[in-house]
């Protein structure tokens, strides 16, 4: 019987009791008198009233925001038109320059001297036989072996072609014989620099992209025949073996190879004496 009362007294276990008992404190923080509610709704109306303004000054602002964002986006486009007009106007004259220089080698001097000079210096387009090496990077990068070309160079053992082997075959070609010289489309003239940024190759500041096809005009077989058998060539074979540098070199009967975009000479000076001691 006692169990049975202990039961019947007890019928809210003490946890419920003691939740029941928070939950009515909680509710006793709600403001009690007069004064406290007209306060917290004082409260309220101050925080709406804040808001709708900042709404409404939001909403006014709104129009001038997008005008100014509209006005700044047409003087980009109207800067960025302008400057592609003043691109577009320098190479008309630098188009200009080069043709203008490239008439004047022609028309100067006779016995054909004058165009000799502007083949010799890049000036003039220029066609004949010649042959095409086509250098490439290797499919993997590799470990090289024993006699490592580029160990006096400072070269990592990388299968990239870098500027100092395109240089290499350049020179090896005006040595074999080349009359004249492209990479990738790009004329090469005495004033034309072979230079890395970073793993890229510039000729003349242009980047290029491999595979790097260079055409040299002069006589094929010949031409063909002395670079193989010359340092650079054995050193590109050197590249090919160690590096897995991928090459191709061909004798063709007819090339094609452009004039450079501009010759400009900042040091030389024309010697005039013998000239005018050979008028007088």
């Amino acid at each position: 019987m006692s169990l049975l009362n202990n039961v019947m007294d007890h019928s809210l276990d003490d946890g419920y009791a003691e939740a029941a008992a928070r939950k009515q404190a909680a509710d006793g923080g709600l403001p009690k008198t007069l004064r406290a509610k007209l306060g917290l709704a004082a409260g309220l109306v101050l925080a709406a009233l804040v808001v709708t303004v900042g709404a409404a000054q939001a909403r006014v602002e709104a129009p001038v925001v997008a005008k100014e964002r509209e006005e700044l986006i047409d003087r980009i486009n109207e800067e960025t038109e302008a400057a592609d007009r003043l691109e577009d106007s320098v190479d008309e004259l630098r188009d200009d320059v080069s043709a203008r220089q490239r008439e004047a080698l022609k028309e100067s001097g006779g016995n054909g001297r004058g165009e000799l000079v502007g083949v010799l210096a890049g000036a003039v387009e220029v066609h004949g036989p010649g042959v095409k090496l086509v250098v490439n990077d290797a499919k993997a990068s590799g470990a090289g072996g024993e006699g490592d070309p580029r160990q006096s160079s400072g070269f990592s053992d990388t299968g990239r072609v870098r500027d100092r082997d395109m240089q290499r075959v350049v020179n090896g070609l005006w040595e074999s014989g080349a009359e004249a010289v492209s990479i990738n489309g790009q004329r090469l003239t005495a004033l034309s620099a072979i230079r890395a940024a970073g793993d890229a190759i510039l000729v003349d500041n242009k980047p290029l992209v491999p595979p790097y096809t260079v055409l040299a005009v002069g006589d094929g077989e010949g031409l063909s025949r002395r670079f193989q058998d010359s340092a650079d060539g054995l050193y590109l074979d050197a590249l090919k073996e160690n590096f897995g540098i991928r090459t191709a070199l061909s004798v063709e009967g007819e090339l094609k190879l452009p004039a450079a975009p501009s010759v400009t000479v900042r040091t030389a000076q024309p010697n005039t004496e013998n000239t005018e001691k050979g008028t007088s």
